[in-house]
């Protein structure tokens, strides 16, 4: 069994939010092992849940590593499971709102490159200690419409659990996180929309890669400028 001591746990969901009908039930992994399929006629809980399984992993073994290792290290380790894991276009449109389609093409790339660093460098700065604890995901799946909420829980080795759900939505032939529910109600994309809105009202898109920037420089010091 894999898993943050109580203190880091705690505070990695609340730096994720301020950065930014049941289905039957099946049986319950924690991180490592492998995925299931699901029954026929439904979605395989085994496409849904991996993405956040590879997640999972992926956060235990940066925090395996920790501190001991540069930033820019841990952010290259689990950037390639971000990108694979999270649907970040999406994310990115969904919390810019309707003016997305009013940023030209240039700026729209620019402003999701950063989006990228910046969603990266939130799980690295958040997860960055590892005390015993494991990820556990829930036994069943939550549908809301066509998409499918995950839910993990963080177990500490003593103290309180923290839930952090992953609202998964299939494209194509891959399922993709395209929210981030902490605590099991705080929409990582609902915090995001609402702090963008102020900046992209008074700088529009360009305004919002800049905060983006510093908020990376932020949590990533000028570990990742090049």
């Amino acid at each position: 069994m894999r898993t943050v001591s109580r203190a880091v746990s705690r505070r990695a969901v609340l730096g994720l939010a301020l950065a930014g009908v049941v289905a039957a039930p099946r049986q319950g992994r924690a991180a490592g092992a492998g995925p299931a399929g699901g029954p026929a006629g439904g979605p395989a809980d085994g496409d849904v849940t991996a993405p956040v399984q590879a997640l999972n992993d992926g956060l235990v073994a940066v925090m395996r590593v920790g501190k001991r290792a540069p930033f820019r290290d841990r952010f290259n380790m689990l950037a390639p499971t971000i990108d694979r894991a999270f649907d970040l276009t999406g994310i990115l449109r969904v919390s810019v709102g309707l003016g997305w389609a009013d940023i030209d093409a240039a700026q729209q790339a620019s402003l999701l490159q950063v989006f990228r660093r910046f969603t990266v460098a939130s799980y690295v700065a958040n997860f960055d200690d590892y005390d015993g604890q494991r990820f556990e995901i829930a036994p069943a799946l939550r549908a809301i419409g066509s998409d499918q909420v995950v839910s993990t829980t963080i177990v500490p080795t003593s103290g309180d659990t923290n839930r952090i759900d992953y609202v998964m939505r299939q494209e194509a032939a891959a399922w993709k996180i395209v929210d981030v529910l902490l605590d099991g109600t705080i929409s990582r994309v609902a915090v995001q929309r609402s702090d963008f809105r102020g900046v992209l009202a008074h700088g529009g898109a360009p305004a919002l890669t800049a905060s983006l920037q510093r908020k990376v420089v932020d949590l990533a010091g000028s570990s990742l400028e090049s």
